[in-house]
């Protein structure tokens, strides 16, 4: 009696361990990772709006939007936090500071107070010195119209010739413009794929263009520029991805 009991103490005991493989199996499939173009539309719809979008900007190739989105890279790319530049950039732009000419005839007290306005006072003094300096040499340089930059034959290495924007902000400018400057995309700057590795993205431009279509690219790269600084948004992207 002993052994039969036995024996089919053991056979049940096989039988629950099989049952539990099995469970386990099911388990590691339902938890495999989700794919890249899952992580990249739920993204896009996590984060559907660009920096340039939050800050008031219609962007097109023409000189007010351009300008207005070079006055944001300049901003954001300040050691401050983004959503303050963001909202120092619409305060700007509701004091009618919305071109070259309009922010070098503006004066140097103009300027600090609408950056106060929007809460940008760390920086705020040498930011609207920048800000008229940068206006005048643009006057200057193509008449207040970007497009003629776009024309140099290294335009980013152009814009930094802009006081106040140095190799971030070029990176910040060209990233939000290469939805109407399409030779510059797929353009994913460091930060944007500083986002894509904490996500579980490929960092290869052209990788991830291939995840979107090309109106989608630039709500793309802001997109991964916010998981960058925001790790609550990258695990609600994963969460929402592997959900789908």
């Amino acid at each position: 009696m002993s052994t039969k009991t036995d024996t089919k103490s053991n056979t049940d005991t096989k039988s629950k361990t099989g049952t539990k493989t099995k469970a386990g199996t099911r388990s590691d499939k339902t938890s495999s990772a989700p794919s890249d173009a899952a992580l990249a539309r739920a993204l896009l719809q996590l984060q559907p709006r660009t920096y340039a979008a939050d800050a008031g900007i219609r962007l097109r190739d023409t000189p007010a939007p351009l300008y207005q989105t070079l006055v944001l890279a300049l901003l954001l790319s300040a050691r401050i936090r983004a959503d303050i530049a963001v909202a120092a950039a619409r305060a700007l732009f509701a004091a009618g500071l919305r071109d070259a000419r309009s922010m070098a005839e503006a004066s140097w007290q103009q300027r600090v107070d609408a950056l106060g306005e929007g809460g940008y006072r760390r920086y705020d003094e040498r930011t609207s010195t920048q800000l008229g300096e940068g206006a005048d040499l643009l006057l200057e340089r193509y008449g207040g119209d970007l497009r003629r930059l776009r024309e140099e034959a290294d335009p980013k290495k152009a814009l930094q010739d802009v006081p106040g924007i140095g190799p971030t902000g070029a990176d910040i400018f060209l990233r939000a413009v290469q939805g109407v400057w399409p030779e510059f995309a797929p353009y994913i700057d460091g930060k944007a794929q500083d986002g894509a590795r904490r996500l579980g993205l490929p960092v290869s431009p052209r990788r991830l263009s291939g995840l979107v279509t090309a109106d989608e690219l630039p709500r793309l790269a802001d997109g991964l520029v916010h998981a960058a600084l925001d790790k609550a948004l990258a695990d609600e992207v994963r969460a929402a991805a592997e959900a789908s």
